[in-house]
């Protein structure tokens, strides 16, 4: 969890993910372009330098094409060469969850973000009015709703966004659950 330090009043960046207003239906270019204008926002700098040591480089990789569909937005360099991939989403409201999205397309079964194999090594996932960025690591993420996901989707209730021929199903998880969550992810047991 990183605190936003900055004193940009710009609370944009990835993708939206509490627009989902279940009477409305959102239309995804609508939805792409204001996650798009929010992608320059000067917070996403901040949080990363003081998440990552030695920072050479951060690059916008939002145009279509293979990193995109991999779910990175961006890709920062270190001193040392090495490089870390990140997609970057954003609330614009605090429910003191984290939305995990289960279908990107739920009648067609399509898997979302937390299901589906990814190319980014974290998901960005700052909550824009507390200020706060929760980096979660991708792989332990996605072993985490696989150990836990079950649970969640019988605890918690589905949130639906109607969008023009498709809906997205996320499940809005505790940040506290999750973090818990995590913790017991990155434990792996075995047997002789």
């Amino acid at each position: 969890m990183l605190p936003f330090d900055d004193d940009s009043d710009d609370h944009g960046g990835g993708f939206n993910v509490d627009d989902f207003d279940h009477s409305v239906v959102h239309n995804f270019d609508q939805c792409l372009k204001r996650s798009q204008s929010h992608a320059a926002a000067d917070w996403w700098e901040v949080i990363y330098r003081k998440a990552f040591n030695g920072i050479a480089a951060m690059v916008d990789v939002r145009k279509d094409g293979w990193a995109q569909r991999g779910g990175i937005d961006r890709v920062v360099t270190l001193c040392s060469g090495r490089t870390i991939t990140i997609d970057e989403k954003v609330r614009e409201k605090d429910y003191g969850d984290i939305l995990l999205e289960r279908w990107s397309d739920r009648q067609r079964r399509k898997p979302g973000w937390v299901q589906k194999p990814l190319a980014c090594e974290f998901i960005a996932y700052a909550v824009a009015p507390t200020r706060i960025c929760y980096l979660l690591p991708t792989l332990t993420l996605q072993r985490a709703w696989r150990e836990y996901g079950p649970d969640w989707i019988n605890r918690y209730d589905p949130i639906i966004a109607r969008n023009f021929g498709y809906e997205t199903e996320s499940i809005a998880v505790p940040v506290d659950v999750l973090f818990a969550a995590l913790t017991g992810a990155m434990t792996v047991t075995w047997r002789p």
